[in-house]
């Protein structure tokens, strides 16, 4: 191995580590707070927030749909307002947004207000997913990406546990200043979250231009290691080739020469993804791309699942027969084999550089949890189920979320992508809110064959998208997309783009 190659390997390293202790700390951290504070009305709700606030029934269902209805909305602003604020700035400041909302949730009295509160809450949550996806899309290379959503991620599944350990905690505050147990864990949990806010804008850092943990030699190879990765996704490399079949062979000198020129100007930093200007053409690419609503339809499948799970597990476990502390305690232990597998997978997803295959392998595990714990006769097997249940579902969501950053090229169109895939799947926020009424108490059989049914067709949509991605890689190997350059010159020369040619490149091969 040449001295050059064992230097370039230290640098891949140490560029590495400082990115992961700048980046990666302050984003889980961000992830841990959404999910607590989305999901600590379950908590609330086992701790007297109904009877307090004179809920009656199905409102408490109706509290959460409002929550994902206007979360939905505001996906798609946040991902292009990303760019022009700076991610260290925009994602610290919807933080710290829904950290003040969700203080201010311990303070509400009926129904009516704890309805307003969460349309705010959805409003301010509601970038950050997409957000952190794109965010980390700009400064990993596309196989080092999924580990990296997996370690955020995990946090996730944590959350699950920290949420029943403080609930447990903040309960004991029941009474003090004249506060019940529920309201100081809206109060307590949302100023944690403004701290966090705060620490993230801070701590993390805007680009790798930008990154100033970074000495300058540092700064010039992430760069170029990150553009050496996306070459086939810029119209550098159309510059290299841009004749196919159908045109002429035949060109004059000078007509070449121009041609050469206009490759030249292509392949200047106006088209490097950190100095690409909006265009309403690359959203369009963004919303008619067939992975987009592939995908956004399988991760709406477990959604379901994922979302109705951290909402109404204290719910479930009190059917099983546990109340109070309990209750909150037993709903720790299924999450922490699911952060373990989550970033499992997303390790072995980045070496192999898989994405949908690992999903349909995960994923029947959770199928089969769902299963067990609509059959299921008693409360130790159903205790059993919910493991499962978490085990499948959880790894699952990072190789979902990783598939358009890797596979969309060009950052409107991946900032749409990502968008779109996530304002899709959110609309299973709407189905997980209402999938366990009141009604089906303790066992819950209806709720459990929802959830069931959505893995079962997120499991269909993915293995449609690893197919699609198998076939068109193989139409590009083969020399059948070659037209796509003709294409996109077409466009460049009637200045209709000034965006690169990204993923439309015929040396651009899909991850499956």
């Amino acid at each position: 191995m040449t001295v050059q190659s064992e230097h370039e390997r230290e640098m891949t390293r140490r560029v590495l580590w400082k990115l992961d202790i700048h980046v990666l700390p302050p984003l889980a951290l961000l992830w841990l707070a959404n999910f607590i504070d989305r999901s600590n009305i379950g908590n609330a709700r086992i701790a007297g927030l109904e009877r307090d606030t004179g809920m009656v029934g199905n409102q408490f269902n109706s509290i959460l749909a409002v929550f994902y209805a206007s979360y939905l909305l505001i996906e798609l602003p946040s991902n292009w307002v990303l760019k022009r604020m700076g991610a260290n700035r925009w994602l610290p400041l919807i933080v710290c947004a829904w950290g003040l909302v969700t203080t201010l949730s311990g303070l509400v009295h009926n129904f009516g207000g704890i309805l307003s509160i969460r349309i705010f809450l959805g409003f301010c949550e509601g970038g950050l997913l997409p957000g952190m996806v794109l965010y980390l899309s700009t400064l990993y290379k596309r196989h080092e990406f999924q580990l990296r959503v997996g370690i955020f991620y995990a946090s996730a599944s944590l959350s699950g546990a920290f949420g029943g350990l403080l609930a447990t905690a903040i309960l004991k505050m029941d009474g003090i200043g004249g506060l019940a147990g529920w309201r100081w864990i809206f109060i307590l949990e949302g100023i944690v979250t403004v701290l966090f806010g705060i620490g993230a804008a801070i701590y993390m850092p805007a680009s790798l231009a930008a990154a100033k943990f970074l000495t300058e030699e540092e700064r010039e190879f992430a760069i170029n290691r990150f553009r050496a990765d996306h070459s086939s996704t810029t119209a550098t490399s159309v510059g290299k080739e841009i004749r196919s079949p159908s045109l002429s062979i035949e060109k004059h000198d000078e007509e070449h020469e121009h041609a050469e020129e206009r490759h030249q100007e292509r392949a200047s930093g106006a088209v490097n993804q950190e100095e690409e200007v909006f265009e309403w053409r690359e959203v369009r690419r963004g919303l008619t791309d067939i992975q987009t609503w592939v995908t956004g339809m399988a991760y709406f499948g477990l959604v379901v699942s994922l979302y109705s799970y951290s909402l109404f597990l204290p719910t479930i476990v009190s059917g099983l027969g546990y109340s109070g502390a309990q209750a909150q305690l037993h709903t720790v232990p299924p999450y922490v084999p699911a952060a373990v597998l989550t970033v499992v997978v997303a390790f072995l997803s980045d070496r192999l550089k898989w994405r949908g295959p690992f999903i349909l392998i995960c994923l029947p595990v959770a199928i089969a949890g769902y299963i067990l714990i609509i059959v299921a006769e008693t409360n130790e097997v159903r205790y059993v189920a919910v493991f499962l249940m978490a085990a499948g579902v959880y790894p699952s969501g990072p190789s979902i979320l990783s598939i358009l950053p890797n596979n969309s090229s060009g950052h409107y169109k991946k900032a749409t992508t990502t968008a779109l895939q996530l304002a899709v799947a959110n609309c299973g926020g709407f189905v997980a809110t209402f999938a366990y009424t009141r009604d089906q108490a303790p066992r819950y059989i209806k709720g459990h064959s929802i959830a069931l049914g959505f893995l079962t067709l997120a499991w269909l949509l993915i293995l449609i998208n690893v197919l699609y991605c198998t076939w068109e890689n193989k139409a590009r190997a083969e020399g059948r997309r070659q037209q796509n350059l003709v294409k996109y010159q077409e466009l460049w020369d009637s200045g209709k783009t000034r965006a690169p040619i990204g993923d439309r490149h015929p040396d651009f091969r899909f991850t499956l």
